[in-house]
């Protein structure tokens, strides 16, 4: 049996969760490309000076975001009206 958190297949929230982690670190990484094609700087930026670099912060940064739109299982609800004193 799999286990559920608010009748939702956890399997599914999982894959939910992988897919928009990977989504921001492509997406993420695309933008790290393109900044360093359009405006990095040929030497003393350790970000910009490369696109490896570039495309590997954007794509930590572009995670990061994305991860900021998990939704985290509901709890179910706790009755807090009988307990005792």
């Amino acid at each position: 049996m799999v286990p559920t958190f608010a009748g939702r297949n956890t399997k599914v929230i999982m894959k939910r969760s992988w897919l928009l982690t990977l989504f921001g670190i492509v997406l993420g990484a695309l933008a790290g490309w393109a900044y360093w094609h359009g405006w990095g700087c040929t030497n003393g930026c350790a970000i910009t000076s490369s696109p490896v670099n570039s495309a590997l912060y954007g794509g930590l940064m572009g995670a990061l975001l994305m991860n900021t739109f998990k939704k985290e299982p509901e709890q179910p609800a706790t009755d807090r009206t009988n307990t005792p004193d």
